[in-house]
């Protein structure tokens, strides 16, 4: 059974008796700031993770459609793929929430129950926007999609990252804006330098396959970017997450954002969402996700913040993963789901005219 099953298989086993599985890093120990208003683009902002920060990465563009210009999707599956039939019929946390991780275990990542419908899942979403609960589907049609599948992902199953593009395919985005790469390396996010040899699927899960997935995915969505610098000369702040969620909706208490120097002083910097996968929180990792993926050496020269929301293992979700099943209530996709809401009122903090800040804290 690969990590993500038994990460899913734990998490069911908690939420049903409220038992606390596993071992967990000591967490990294900052001095934590408010989150700064730096007058961001609001109507730029992208979004990208790995998976179960993919599938999170699908959940917010899709629920912010119109605001939101593009997705880097690697090992992840489509819009609502681990929603269970049974859970809509019969909405029953205790019930639902085993269902739905069932699904996901066996149909999102391996495909044991058959592979994701597209078809049925672009349905689900439109009966959604309907509802107004996410933004019309037309506003997919000028996104950017970059889909990642690793030759030795053994956790995400080719078929599941397909069945993501064929919803695109559904949902209107032209053939031309979605970019779907096989290529090497396990399931983690691959770098040029740095990380695990390139084919583990292993902590921290950035592996070295000399390939810069920070830049196909933000040249993908932006396009063509400004060289990397050969170190970051910007800030990484650490920000108190508590202002935007509650109890029970499985944030960390801080999350990371990255500032370069030219978006403290100028607004219009875009926003890119960078969202970590199962057991690769800072908590867990340290600041391997954040500062050894290469998003911030992109980020200095080409106007960029990178938000790094952090999850935290709880109770109900032990192995770190973001909420693509239900464990914070089986209302976990539109706009008004818990972890989405805290996300998106992430960046509209980022988005707000700017006033006197005092000096950060780093990292």
């Amino acid at each position: 059974m690969t990590f993500l099953a038994r990460s899913l298989a734990a998490t069911t086993r908690a939420a049903l008796f409220s038992l606390l599985c596993g071992t967990f890093v000591a967490p990294i120990h900052a001095i934590a700031e408010p989150l700064p208003a730096l007058g961001a683009a609001l109507s730029q902002t992208s979004v990208s993770g790995l998976s179960s920060g993919a599938f999170m990465a699908g959940q917010l563009e899709v629920a912010h459609a119109e605001n939101i210009v593009g997705a880097g999707i690697v090992a992840g599956g489509p819009f609502a793929c681990a929603e269970s039939p049974m859970t809509r019929l019969f909405p029953y946390w205790a019930t639902g929430v085993a269902q739905n991780a069932l699904q996901a275990a066996q149909s999102c990542m391996q495909t044991t129950l058959g592979e994701p419908d597209p078809e049925k899942l672009i349905a689900r979403a439109r009966s959604l926007a309907d509802d107004e609960k996410i933004d019309p589907l037309s506003a997919l049609a000028r996104h950017n999609i970059y889909l990642y599948t690793g030759d030795k992902d053994s956790t995400v199953s080719r078929p599941v990252v397909e069945a993501a593009k064929r919803f695109y395919d559904l949902a209107g985005v032209p053939k031309t804006n979605i970019s779907y790469i096989e290529g090497d390396g396990g399931h983690a996010f691959i770098t040029e330098q740095g990380g695990a040899a390139c084919g583990l699927s292993e902590t921290p899960y950035v592996s070295d396959c000399d390939y810069q997935q920070a830049r196909a995915i933000l040249g993908w969505i932006y396009g063509p970017l400004e060289p990397a610098t050969s170190s970051p000369t910007g800030e990484f702040v650490v920000f108190q997450q508590a202002e935007f969620t509650e109890d029970g909706e499985g944030f960390a208490d801080e999350g990371v954002v990255y500032i370069p120097s030219s978006c403290r002083n100028a607004p219009g910097c875009r926003v890119h969402v960078a969202l970590h996968g199962c057991q690769q929180s800072r908590a867990r990792v340290g600041g391997a996700f954040i500062k050894e993926t290469g998003f911030a050496e992109l980020a200095d020269t080409n106007r960029l913040i990178v938000l790094f929301p952090q999850v935290a293992s709880s109770a109900v979700n032990p192995q770190g993963c973001w909420d693509w099943w239900g464990y914070t209530g089986l209302d976990y996709l539109g706009k008004d789901a818990p972890q989405i809401s805290a996300l998106w009122g992430m960046v509209e903090r980022l988005a707000k005219t700017p006033a006197a800040e005092a000096s950060p804290h780093q990292e």
